[in-house]
């Protein structure tokens, strides 16, 4: 027991670390699985509740932006049009996920599709951040729900494995026009009713029918997830204002290179 916990620590750690990250959990954890996992089915009910963990911390953190109630009208106006956007922003991905996940699940969860993606996202990284652009969307009140739309639509490239949502996210967003505090702050937001979606089809589809060992084992995974989704959002936005995207573009580029190169031998 005590080394499957250490598994669910080391794994939620990963999905702290890589969930709002443009570099991919979902690629991340399959990667790392290849060397920590748990049976398949129980697998797959863990990676549910510790992306749940990461989407605690954002709530925390944004707590006052999220919360509607108790600092006057204009604050429950606009919190409850953030939340509006982001609502309206995920509805593509739940229909594309209905429709296409399943498959994408079965056919591309794989090292090799992970290592791609990590590579070409990079590229696309890199590209974006070296067009001269300005942004004429610097807060998330000026974002539109048609605006919110598109981004969601651009959000379902990241079902793809190695993709990263939080990277077709924020890339979405700065094609159309937002800064990239802003698009990353929009990524944080559209995740919340996206992974509660996601998580809940999960849990319905895998079932939650657990053992006490298992219970603990979930726990730990859970709180190291939120634990370190705390420290890593927390100081992404901070960095963010200072700093591009390329060094993820770089990192993104190296890891799928890596891997190509491991697959290969």
């Amino acid at each position: 027991m005590f080394i499957d916990i250490c598994k669910a620590v080391v794994l939620g750690i990963v999905e702290g670390v890589t969930e709002f990250l443009p570099i991919s959990s979902t690629g991340h954890l399959i990667l790392v699985n290849q060397a920590i996992s748990f049976d398949e089915q129980f697998t797959k009910l863990f990676d549910v509740v510790i992306q749940l963990g990461a989407i605690l911390a954002v709530v925390v953190l944004f707590w006052e932006q999220l919360w509607p109630f108790g600092k006057g009208k204009a604050h429950i106006r606009e919190s409850f049009l953030t939340w509006a956007k982001s609502c309206v922003g995920v509805a593509p991905a739940i229909v594309a996920g209905a429709l296409f996940y399943s498959t994408i699940e079965e056919k591309l969860f794989s090292p090799l599709t992970v290592s791609i993606a990590l590579v070409v996202g990079g590229l696309v990284l890199i590209f974006i951040e070296r067009q001269k652009r300005t942004a004429r969307i610097t807060s998330i009140s000026q974002i539109g729900f048609g605006t919110a739309i598109a981004i969601g639509c651009i959000q379902c490239l990241g079902m793809i494995p190695g993709t990263s949502r939080s990277a077709a996210t924020i890339i979405g967003a700065m094609l159309l026009g937002a800064s990239r505090t802003v698009a990353a702050e929009f990524s944080f937001f559209l995740a919340v009713p996206t992974m509660v979606a996601a998580s809940a089809y999960s849990l319905y589809k895998h079932g939650f029918a657990l053992t006490g060992t298992e219970t603990v084992i979930l726990t730990a995974g859970f709180i190291a997830s939120f634990a370190t989704a705390l420290i890593v959002v927390r100081s992404f936005i901070g960095w963010i204002k200072k700093h591009d995207f390329q060094l993820f573009g770089w990192y993104r580029i190296a890891l799928g290179a890596l891997v190509l190169l491991l697959l290969g031998n």
